[in-house]
């Protein structure tokens, strides 16, 4: 109990405690002013280090430490007003204090937490930046939990009794939100696996789902189709589909069937080699990769030869630009052989020679 007796012995009478509270609080006041510019001086001689760690721990402490030193003032205010008056509203400060210092140390913990996240981003790739969020968010809820049973023993409930009803709680729990909880692990898998990041492109044949990722969330994940509508995909549906992701292609792949006319099959041999040559040459295409062009099938109008390989981008407006360079040099090279592409036609063959009257 703090008191001002032997401080102010000239001060007697009921207003007597009026002058110590105020006297509390005015330090109080004083107090925290003091606190806040330390803080900031101490910040200014912080950020000239190389090192981001100190000034992480220290911004995470400045607001939970100017509250702490409220509820110190005010506890000790409170406990005067409460031996003069006996209000029993008053009888609460010290747990008030307690519970607010708590809240207060967990505050700065979870301030750590999120400037340690935020440094690490910073250093690492989009991936990683991933992970780490996940990291991040497991960590501050284990902070969350750990400090509410802290603040319930303090209290004066039983942890154990509180765990014990959470078991029982925690079943009926886990039936009543077992798709929630379902969706939570997914969002962990996807975070852990990470068959996917933000600004990744993917799609899956085993639904109808394709377009770019927006937001990775606990319970639903953020796609935006092709006509730019959103998607939102509960998590818990990436654990039972499969997962394509053409944003980590190497490369993209030309596959085209060409058909030139019958009476031209003598260029064949030519009209092939050349278009080959051509795709060797191509700057945009990818000579280390699969390349194949050949004559391929006798069709009903045509005969036909294919070009398989691979273009060096993996960008969908580019890769259509060389897609349509390539497809226009191989007409370019079928005009140069004297021959032309194939169209749909029906030649009728006649066992008998028609005789025409002409009377």
């Amino acid at each position: 109990m703090f008191e001002l007796d032997n401080w102010l012995p000239e001060f007697n009478g009921e207003w007597f405690w009026m002058i110590q509270v105020f006297i509390i609080v005015l330090t109080t006041v004083f107090a925290n002013y003091f606190v806040k510019r330390f803080i900031a001086r101490v910040l200014l001689r912080l950020k000239r280090t190389r090192t981001e760690w100190d000034d992480i721990i220290v911004k995470a402490m400045s607001r939970p430490l100017s509250w702490i030193v409220w509820l110190i003032g005010l506890a000790f205010a409170a406990d005067i007003i409460y031996l003069e008056t006996e209000s029993p509203i008053f009888t609460a400060s010290d747990s008030i204090r307690d519970v607010g210092i708590l809240f207060c140390l967990t505050w700065f913990v979870l301030g750590l937490i999120r400037g340690a996240e935020q440094e690490f981003a910073a250093k690492s790739d989009q991936v990683d930046r991933h992970t780490t969020e996940a990291i991040g968010k497991l960590v501050r809820l284990a902070v969350l939990i750990t400090s509410g049973l802290v603040i319930l023993q303090t209290l004066g409930f039983s942890i154990s009794g509180v765990l014990a009803m959470g078991g029982i709680g925690g079943i009926a729990l886990g039936f009543a939100a077992k798709d929630l909880l379902a969706n939570f692990f997914g969002g962990l898998i996807v975070y852990l696996d990470r068959p996917f990041t933000v600004g990744d492109w993917i799609r899956s044949p085993d639904r109808n789902i394709e377009g770019t990722v927006e937001k990775i969330g606990w319970r639903i994940t953020v796609i935006r189709n092709f006509e730019s509508q959103p998607i939102y995909v509960p998590n818990s549906i990436f654990t039972n589909i499969v997962v394509e992701n053409p944003s980590r292609m190497s490369n993209r792949r030309i596959y085209e069937t060409f058909g030139i006319r019958y009476s031209d099959l003598a260029c064949m041999d030519n009209i092939v080699a050349e278009v080959k040559a051509m795709l060797i040459a191509h700057e945009e295409i990818d000579a280390q990769k699969t390349m194949i062009v050949n004559f391929n099938e006798f069709s009903d109008s045509s005969v036909d030869f294919f070009i398989y390989t691979f273009t060096k981008t993996t960008e969908w407006v580019k890769f259509h630009q060389i897609k349509q360079d390539v497809m226009l040099k191989v007409a370019e090279i079928v005009e140069t052989n004297q021959a032309e592409m194939a169209f749909p036609t029906t030649t009728l063959h006649l066992a008998q020679p028609l005789t025409i009257d002409r009377s």
